[in-house]
């Protein structure tokens, strides 16, 4: 570029244009059905406390998008509840075909239902590198002795 001033300008600015469009984060939204089943969970009740009990278990689920993809949830929690309400909070794994989210929820229920909120903290594959947020509310379930929630991640990748 030598003796081209003008050349030297527009490689500049072209360069600089290509790596502000590299820099500039993705977002997508995932939006699913999710069916979770606890697997050995542990309830022990407070002493001296009618109705408090704290839970925890590993669970399982199946994430089901309106377009038939499926996806798998692997997950802890531990939940404190008195009776028909109370708080949660737990670490999930969401596996999808192109790749994982993984995220940290905390939520609260009663007898109408729940909601959670999610923090991702970490991805892989397509999701590499992912943050973002999320949430989770619980939705007439037909399943006995399984949860079902409509669930909604705002995902951002670098």
């Amino acid at each position: 570029m030598q003796g081209n001033p003008a050349g030297a300008v527009l490689l500049a600015l072209s360069l600089s244009f290509s790596l502000s469009i590299a820099a500039q984060a993705a977002e997508k939204t995932l939006e699913f059905q999710l069916v979770v089943k606890q697997l050995d969970p542990r309830t022990l009740d407070a002493p001296n406390v009618e109705g408090q009990t704290i839970t925890q278990s590993k669970a399982f689920g199946v994430a089901i998008f309106k377009d038939g993809r499926i996806g798998t949830k692997d997950f802890i929690f531990a939940r404190d509840g008195n009776k028909d309400a109370g708080t949660y909070y737990g670490y999930s794994t969401y596996t999808f075909d192109d790749g994982s989210i993984t995220a940290r929820y905390v939520g609260s229920y009663d007898s109408h239902g729940g909601h959670c909120d999610y923090k991702i903290l970490s991805g892989t594959g397509t999701y590499a590198g992912a943050t973002g947020t999320g949430t989770c509310d619980t939705v007439p379930n037909p399943f006995k002795g399984a949860g079902l929630y409509k669930v909604k991640l705002q995902i951002v990748t670098p």
